[in-house]
Formats: C-alpha cells, sequence, structure tokens
C-alpha cells in the first residue's frame, strides 16, 4: 500500500468492514455498502464539514442515510473517520444493546442525525435538515457574520424513490429553492426482488429536473474524481437542490454476486467473502485496518480546525449582535426562554378568567396567539388546511423561497412529507414544530409521527375535526379509530382538550415535552367552558382529574369522558344527582400522562372499591376498559359515521344525555 491511500482503497475500509459485520452477525445488507463505499468515501472525507470530536456542532454538514439499511456504510464512516465509534462496536452489529443497530438510530451512534429505516423517510428528513439551515441562515446572519452556513447531503437509493413521500418532499425542496441539499442516487437498479427495471422504470432524472432541482447525471459511482466533480457542480449550484445520479454496482468487489439481489439482504458467505478479498486486493484478517488506512480516514485534525475557525466568527459574530447570538443559542440549546414559566402559566391563568366557549381548534389558535410571541422557535405549518386547522396566529410569516426568515410552512397536501420534515426540523436543533390537518388523515404521515415517538423527539401535530362532528363531509372525514390507534403508539402523548383552559394546558405540556411529541386531537364544533378551582387546573397536566365531585358524600359511579364529550358526561351527571345518583365526572384529556401517575394519584381519581363506571367518548370503544372495568360499560362507537350534521349525528350514534344516564343507571343495577 501507498504512503498515501488511493480513494479506492479508502472505500475498500469501509466495503470490508460492512462484509465483516455482516458476516459476523449472520445479518445485515452487505451489497449497498460495497456499492456506495467509492463515492461515500469522496463525500465524507473530501467535501462534509464536520468534526469527529464534536458530532452536535451546530454549524456541521448533516448526512442522512435514507437508505437505512446500508447502515454499516455509516457505522464504518463514523469508525474510520475518529468519531466515538470503536470496532468492538463494529463487531456488535446488530445485537443487543449494540450502539451499531441494524439501522440507524437518533441517540445510539454519535453521528447519526436521524432514524432511518422505512424508505423515503430519509430523503424527506434530509429535506427538513436543509429547510432549517435556510430558515435560520436567513433569520440570524447579517452581512459580514455568517454563522449559519451548512450543507445537507443524503444518500439515497431505488427503493426511496419508489416511495410516494420522496416526491412530496422533493418537490417541496424544489419549490422552496433549497440550494443546500445535494442528494447522492444509489443507482444500481438492484431492490429485493431483483431488476427494477420491470416494476420502476421511471426517468428519475427528468423527474427531479421537474421538480427544479439541478441534475448531474450519469455520473460513475465508482470513479472518486468523477464524482468529484459532480460534487463540486452541486456545491456551485446555489438556488436549486442537486440530485447526483451515481452509476454503482451492487456488492462491488463480489466476485458471484454482485450486480444481483442474492448480495442485498444476506451476508455473502465464507466462500464469497474469500473470493471479494481476492478480487479487490484485500489480505487483511477480518476487523483488520492497516494503520495507513486509519490515518487517512482521520478527521479529527481538519474537523477541529474547521469548528475553530467557526468559534471565531461566532465570537465576531456574538460581540456585534449579542441579542441575536443569545437567542440562537438558547434554541440550539433546546432551552425555553426565562420568562416561559411565569408568562404561560399567567396565559392559562387569563384563559380560565374569560370562561368562553369555543371550539377547541379555536381555542388552539388562541394558545398560539398567546404563546407565539414568545417562542420564536415556533415554525408551524399546514397540510393545505391552516385556516381550517387555526395553526395560522396573528404572528404568523410564511416562510417563502425568496424570503425563509419565516415562522409558518404551507406544506401543500402532504401529510407524510410534513411529518418527516418536521422531525429532522427538531432534530437539526433551533425549532419546536407544529403541522396541522384533519386528525382522519393523520393515517397519512402515521409512519414519521412514529419515528418521532421512537427518536424522543419533540413535534406537535393539530389535529382537528376530531370526530362525527365533522358533521356533513361524512365517514370519509370522520376519525372513529384514530385516537385510540394514537394512544396505543409509546412515548406518544394524545390530548384531547374538552375546553379552552385544557387546551392551552397540552399546548403549553406540549412545548415543553422534550423527548416526547403531541397529539393535539381538537373539535370543530363549539364546546362549552368548564369552571375549575386552580388545584383542578394545576391536575390537567396529570392527564386525568376530578373536574365534577359527587355531591352529597362518595360517588357510587364514575363518568370518565375526553373533548367534546365532556360536557355531555356533566350534562349527564346533573341528570343523575337529580335523581338522587351520586356522580364523580373524571375529565381524561390525556391518557397517556394519566397512566404515568403514580397509583395513589390514578387510585384516587378513579377508586378502586368505586366498580360503576362509564367511559364516553365519541369513538373506538376498545381500550376505555382498562378504566372502567369488567363491569363498566362505554359509550362509544365501532363503527363508521354518517353524512348529516354534527348535532343530528350525536343524537343517532346515541350521544345522548339519556343514553349517557341509561348507562349509568344500567351498571349501577348490575
Amino acid at each position: 500500500m501507498s504512503q498515501s491511500p488511493s480513494p479506492r482503497e479508502l472505500a475498500n475500509a469501509v466495503r470490508f468492514l460492512a462484509i465483516d459485520a455482516v458476516q459476523k452477525a449472520n445479518s445485515g445488507h452487505p451489497g449497498a455498502p460495497m456499492g456506495m463505499a467509492d463515492f461515500a468515501q469522496v463525500v465524507w472525507c473530501d467535501f462534509m464539514k464536520h468534526n469527529p470530536t464534536n458530532p452536535k456542532w451546530w454549524d456541521r454538514d448533516r448526512l442522512v442515510l435514507s437508505g437505512g439499511h446500508a447502515s454499516m456504510l455509516l457505522y464504518a464512516m463514523l469508525h474510520l473517520s475518529g468519531y466515538d465509534l470503536t470496532l468492538e462496536d463494529i463487531k456488535n452489529f446488530r445485537q443487543l444493546g449494540s450502539r451499531t443497530a441494524g439501522h440507524p438510530e437518533y441517540g445510539l451512534a454519535p453521528g447519526v442525525e436521524t432514524t432511518t429505516g422505512p424508505l423515503g423517510q430519509g430523503i424527506s428528513n434530509a429535506v427538513g435538515f436543509a429547510l432549517a439551515e435556510k430558515i435560520l441562515a436567513a433569520t440570524y446572519n447579517r452581512p459580514g457574520h455568517t454563522v449559519v452556513d451548512h450543507n445537507t447531503y443524503c444518500f439515497l437509493g431505488d427503493g426511496d424513490l419508489m416511495e410516494g413521500i420522496s416526491h412530496e418532499a422533493c418537490s417541496l425542496a424544489g419549490t422552496l429553492k433549497l440550494g443546500k441539499l445535494i442528494a447522492l442516487w444509489d443507482d444500481n437498479r438492484i431492490s429485493i426482488e431483483g431488476k427494477v427495471e420491470n416494476w420502476f422504470a421511471d426517468d428519475t432524472a427528468k423527474r427531479f429536473e421537474a421538480y427544479g432541482w439541478h441534475v448531474v447525471a450519469c455520473v460513475d459511482g465508482h470513479d472518486a474524481e468523477a464524482v468529484r466533480q459532480a460534487l463540486e457542480a452541486a456545491k456551485a449550484e446555489t438556488e436549486r437542490p442537486s440530485i447526483i445520479c451515481c452509476r454503482t454496482e451492487i456488492g462491488h468487489g463480489a466476485p458471484t454476486v454482485c450486480g444481483t439481489e442474492r448480495c442485498h439482504g444476506s451476508p455473502l458467505g465464507a466462500e464469497e467473502t474469500a473470493g471479494a478479498r481476492k478480487k479487490l486486493g484485500w489480505s487483511h484478517e477480518p476487523f483488520t485496518i492497516p494503520d495507513e488506512l486509519y490515518a487517512g480516514w482521520n478527521l479529527r485534525d481538519k474537523g477541529g480546525k474547521a469548528e475553530a475557525a467557526w468559534n471565531e466568527t461566532w465570537d465576531a459574530y456574538a460581540k456585534s449582535f449579542p441579542e441575536l447570538a443569545d437567542e440562537f443559542a438558547r434554541r440550539m440549546r433546546g432551552e425555553l426562554p426565562a420568562n416561559w414559566a411565569e408568562e404561560s402559566e399567567k396565559f392559562i391563568a387569563g384563559v380560565q378568567e374569560a370562561a368562553e366557549d369555543k371550539a377547541t381548534r379555536k381555542a388552539s389558535q388562541a394558545a398560539l396567539n398567546g404563546y407565539g410571541p414568545l417562542l420564536p422557535e415556533l415554525l408551524g405549518g399546514s397540510a393545505d388546511l391552516a385556516g381550517s386547522n387555526g395553526t395560522l396566529w396573528s404572528g404568523s410569516k410564511h416562510v417563502t423561497p425568496d424570503d425563509a426568515a419565516g415562522n409558518n410552512m404551507r406544506y401543500g397536501v402532504r401529510e407524510f412529507a410534513m411529518g418527516a420534515i418536521m422531525n429532522a426540523l427538531t432534530l437539526h436543533g433551533g425549532f419546536i414544530p407544529f403541522g396541522g390537518t384533519f386528525m382522519v388523515f393523520s393515517d397519512y404521515m402515521r409512519n414519521a409521527m412514529r419515528l418521532a415517538a421512537l427518536m424522543e423527539i419533540r413535534a406537535i401535530y393539530v389535529l382537528t375535526h376530531d370526530s362525527i362532528g365533522v358533521g356533513e363531509d361524512g365517514p370519509t372525514h370522520q376519525p372513529v379509530e384514530h385516537a385510540s390507534s394514537l394512544r396505543l403508539m409509546p412515548n406518544m402523548d394524545v390530548w384531547r382538550p374538552c375546553d379552552t383552559v385544557e387546551t392551552a394546558v397540552a399546548w403549553k405540556c406540549a412545548i415543553e415535552s422534550v423527548k416526547t411529541p403531541s397529539s393535539l386531537l381538537l373539535s370543530r364544533q363549539g364546546l362549552p367552558f368548564m369552571q375549575r378551582d386552580e388545584q383542578q387546573i394545576a391536575d390537567i397536566v396529570k392527564g386525568g382529574y376530578i373536574l365534577r365531585e359527587a355531591e352529597g358524600g362518595k360517588p357510587e359511579a364514575i363518568l370518565i369522558a375526553t373533548g367534546s364529550e365532556v360536557g355531555l358526561a356533566m350534562n349527564a351527571a346533573d341528570a343523575l344527582a337529580a335523581k338522587g345518583t351520586k356522580v364523580r365526572v373524571v375529565s381524561m384529556p390525556c391518557a397517556d400522562r394519566f397512566d404515568k401517575q403514580d397509583a395513589a394519584y390514578r387510585n384516587a381519581v378513579l377508586p378502586p372499591a368505586v366498580e360503576a363506571r362509564v367511559a364516553v367518548e365519541a369513538g373506538s370503544t376498545g381500550l376505555w376498559f382498562k378504566y372502567v372495568g369488567s363491569r363498566g360499560s362505554v359509550v362509544g362507537m365501532d363503527c363508521y359515521g354518517e353524512s348529516a350534521p354534527g348535532k343530528v349525528l350525536f343524537e343517532h350514534f346515541g350521544f345522548t344525555v339519556d343514553n349517557v344516564v341509561g348507562a349509568v343507571e344500567s351498571v349501577l343495577g348490575e
């Protein structure tokens, strides 16, 4: 080996770490890392601005590996270049407790910017990272003081391009002129079932040209110099995102399975591995990397110098613009303003004093008007439903292609891309994103919501029109199972507030929930205000609390309700009280939070001795039985809705005082 390793020799170090790790685990995807290693090495070593000793440097370039099955490509580069990822970590690939999971997982290995696995979401995350950079640069950079200036790179494959979310996100990226987004397409023409020509024959270059992207076509992905020239052209284009079409061979270097699906998702095996070593001239034992290659890969000095230069830029900026610098730094650290706690409590007290009857979607908009001026990091948006979702507030300013210094995104009818972009905005730092759509359309972005919960990051989903109260639009627009399905998702706070105060508290909790995304389920129709004392307001954050205590002694029965059905439960309790039945009403705006309270609190709200319980919610009934028990009952609906005015539908499906009273009396009779 020469004193200065060639690009091919550096790339082979990645190839064989990937081969050996997959072989040892007897599980994984060797073909993609082998095929992508040449162009990946050029990007990682020669073009990206990053510091292995500080993976969280604010102005680093971001790399998203959209095809997360190629995880060993990323792990190998992280290890070789000096990140805190050891050879033992590489050897423990795909093992229990390892930092090198089967697909890259945010928070495990340093340098993994986002969790990727479900195809298409990585490229959509990359759009979000590039959007974050553009907004922050437009907001904080000043003439002669450029503190936000980094690129987002993304490696993607045919599978990513087949997934519909890639269209949603890439279309938006072109419209927004995200010129610092550079995608490299691993054009190997192979997916799990074989050659893609029979099911994926798109002209990808023309597709991206139509989006408004800069396209560098027909690049030999195994030729380092060709890749270098393509990257230079992409970096020179600042008005359009770029895609570099890299023609590669999956499993490059494997003697018999290269270029076929046989090396996609299975270890090469001993014989094929030995053949690859011979073919590529790699004479080293498994997991052995020569010192010359480690030296060629090591980016610690280069990265440290790049960050040091930026620190000088930052110091000059902070001296010239101290208030801007303080705000930017606070946002990037993920800290709320110093006056947040006091001012948010004042706002909630004011909402309680105003005592307004209001649809919770309108109450949500009012909460944004209250909290928005305190939080420049709030970045809102809607999937073409801002007027209905109430996501626009008095201080909203649209982000546009030519003026990105705004705080509201018009995502268009792109729910899934909106969810994935919101994830990246959070991961980038500097933002608390929220996005709105009708609750029934949460299905479209559910997988992005799931990844937010999995990654333990803050994103806020404003999901309005939350029941049959939608009315005349009919069953296609009336969510029935959605609240329950969202509650089944681990680490997702699902709030269904009943009035203005619960809505304001739900927003406050969502903003403060750094490691938990929140879904706010909001009504289209107006809802009555509920009177509370200070203790009841304080207890809302616990997810469930006593809204009305039984008069004249211990309760004989408990009514549990959420959202628009809390008012119904209160009216039913009045009717029962008139008959001499002692009923407690529990409002449970967030069952997820209630379940996390200690047993003493939960038992105080729902005493085990009171077995007569009825839950009321205009949605699926199944999950409520864990609160009402075997003796209890649920007034809900396990069918689809109808097209009619909302009030007519509530009566038609049994959401009436008489029906709730009858359910309580039936339970008591048993």
